[in-house]
């Protein structure tokens, strides 16, 4: 594994790579030394994720290599389905999934995402509409819906997926 870190506007942020994908990209209280000679995964994470926060890039094209369960996989899968500056609830995840009963087993899948922004968790709200928890703060994740709808306005959205 390898890491990098760099600077968001929501604080530093530490990627980690396997030699197969990106495993985790997550908030941290500060910038340390990354590994040197990071791979080329990394590198280009870094890249796409400036140009996300610079408004250039509203997809990711990364090799993912996440840590988890076949159930969460699917439902981190699925995340990555709901268009950019779109918010969906976790009963429109659980019905997407194929089964309305697993809402909760939704939402625990949803908070054990580690790879926050390129998997947009950060898209998934409350059926009454709050914006519900956020492991990195529901602040960052009100940011974040701020910052895709300044560039897709609701009017303008997509379909649902």
């Amino acid at each position: 594994m390898q890491y990098l870190y760099m600077e968001s506007p929501l604080g530093p942020l530490r990627i980690i790579a396997s030699y197969k994908g990106i495993v985790s990209v997550e908030f941290v209280e500060k910038v340390h030394v990354s590994s040197l000679h990071p791979n080329e995964i990394l590198l280009e994470a870094k890249k796409q994720l400036e140009e996300y926060f610079n408004k250039k890039r509203r997809r990711f094209d990364l090799p993912l290599d996440p840590e988890g369960t076949e159930f969460q996989r699917k439902v981190w899968k699925l995340l990555g389905e709901v268009p950019y500056g779109r918010v969906v609830t976790y009963t429109d995840i659980a019905l997407r999934y194929g089964d309305r009963n697993a809402v909760r087993a939704i939402g625990a899948a949803n908070g054990r995402n580690r790879i926050g922004i390129i998997i947009p968790c950060h898209r998934v709200i409350a059926s009454d509409g709050s914006l519900s928890g956020y492991a990195a703060g529901v602040w960052r994740k009100e940011w974040l819906l701020t910052h895709e709808r300044a560039i897709n306005p609701p009017g303008k959205q997509m379909s649902l997926f």
